[in-house]
C-alpha cells in the first residue's frame, strides 16, 4: 500500500499546503516556535533527542524545519545542520532567528516531494536526518524516502516524529465518561477510532489554538508510513511512544488526561 495519488490531485494539495503554511508563518513563529509547545518540550523533543544520538561535527538534515528552533538547538550542540522547508516565509523567519550558531546552519527552501531538489543537497552528504512533527504535513512521503536513501551516508539514520497514527489522527475521538460506581463518581477516558486505513487529507483543527489558517493533515496507517521507507532500503531501528505522566492531568479532554494512550510516535530508521 502507498499513499500515491493522481498527479493533479497531489500537486493541488501540495500547493494548497504550502500556501497555508506561508500564511501561518509569522503566527507560528510567535506562538509555537522555540519550544513554546508542550508536546514538543515534554513528549516529542526528548524522545527525538534520545533516538537521534547526535555526535559532534556530524552533518544533519532538518526536514520541515519551520522557523528553525530544532536546527538552532542541534547547532548549539556542535553539529552542522542543513535546515529545509518548502515555505519561503518560514525560512526567512528562521534566518532572522539565528544570530547564534549561524555559521553551523544552512537554510534552504526545498520541497521534499521533489526528489531532484533533495538530491541537489548532495549525495552521501548527511550522517543523519530528522523530521519533527512534519511528516503528517507532507502530501507525499515516497519522494522523501527515495531522496534520503541517496543523500544519507552508509548506515545513516533518519528520526521522525508524528502524531500517533493509531490514536491521534483526524479519525480519532477522545471520550470521557462519568459514572456512579459504588457511590463514587468515576471518570473513564478513552479514544475511539472511527477512521484509520482510509483517512483522507483534510484541514485539521488539532494544531495550536489560535492558528489563523488550518493546514492539511495527511494521516497514514503504519503500513503506509513505514512502508514508504522500507521500500527504499531503510529498516526500523528504534521506536518510542511517549505519553504524559499519570499525574499530569488537569481535567477535560487534554492529552494530559490520557496517560495510557500515546499521542506521539517517534521512530528511528537506518539504511540497511
Amino acid at each position: 500500500m502507498t499513499d500515491d495519488r493522481r498527479v493533479g490531485e497531489f500537486e493541488a494539495l501540495n500547493a494548497a499546503q504550502r500556501d497555508r503554511w506561508d500564511r501561518n508563518a509569522e503566527w507560528w513563529d510567535a506562538h509555537a516556535g522555540n519550544g513554546k509547545l508542550e508536546f514538543q518540550r515534554v513528549l516529542e523533543g526528548p524522545a527525538t533527542d534520545r533516538l537521534l544520538e547526535l555526535r559532534p561535527d556530524e552533518v544533519v538534515l532538518d526536514v520541515g524545519c519551520g522557523t528553525g528552533a530544532g536546527a538552532r538547538a542541534m547547532a548549539e550542540r556542535g553539529v552542522r545542520v542543513v535546515a529545509i522547508d518548502f515555505s519561503a516565509p518560514m525560512i526567512e523567519l528562521a534566518k532572522q532567528r539565528t544570530p547564534v550558531a549561524a555559521d553551523r546552519i544552512e537554510y534552504q527552501v526545498v520541497d521534499v516531494t521533489d526528489v531532484g531538489q533533495l538530491l541537489a543537497l548532495g549525495r552521501r552528504r548527511f550522517d543523519a536526518a530528522v523530521c519533527s512533527m512534519a511528516l503528517m504535513d507532507i502530501a507525499a512521503i515516497d519522494p522523501l524516502a527515495a531522496g534520503l536513501a541517496h543523500i544519507l551516508r552508509e548506515h545513516g539514520r533518519f528520526v521522525f516524529s508524528v502524531s500517533h497514527p493509531c490514536f491521534n489522527g483526524v479519525g480519532s475521538v477522545k471520550i470521557a465518561e462519568e459514572e456512579n460506581r459504588d457511590g463514587r463518581l468515576v471518570v473513564t477516558r478513552a479514544v475511539k477510532i472511527v477512521e484509520y486505513l482510509g483517512a483522507e487529507p483534510r484541514p485539521g483543527v488539532v494544531g495550536p489554538p489560535g492558528q489563523p489558517t488550518p493546514h492539511y493533515y495527511f494521516d497514514r496507517p503504519l503500513g503506509v508510513l513505514f512502508g514508504a521507507f522500507f521500500r527504499h532500503g531503510f529498516v526500523l531501528d528504534m521506536l518510542e511512544e511517549p505519553a504524559f505522566a499519570r499525574d499530569a492531568g488537569d481535567g477535560g479532554l487534554s492529552w494530559r488526561n490520557y496517560p495510557e494512550i500515546p499521542p506521539v510516535l517517534v521512530a528511528r530508521l537506518r539504511l540497511g
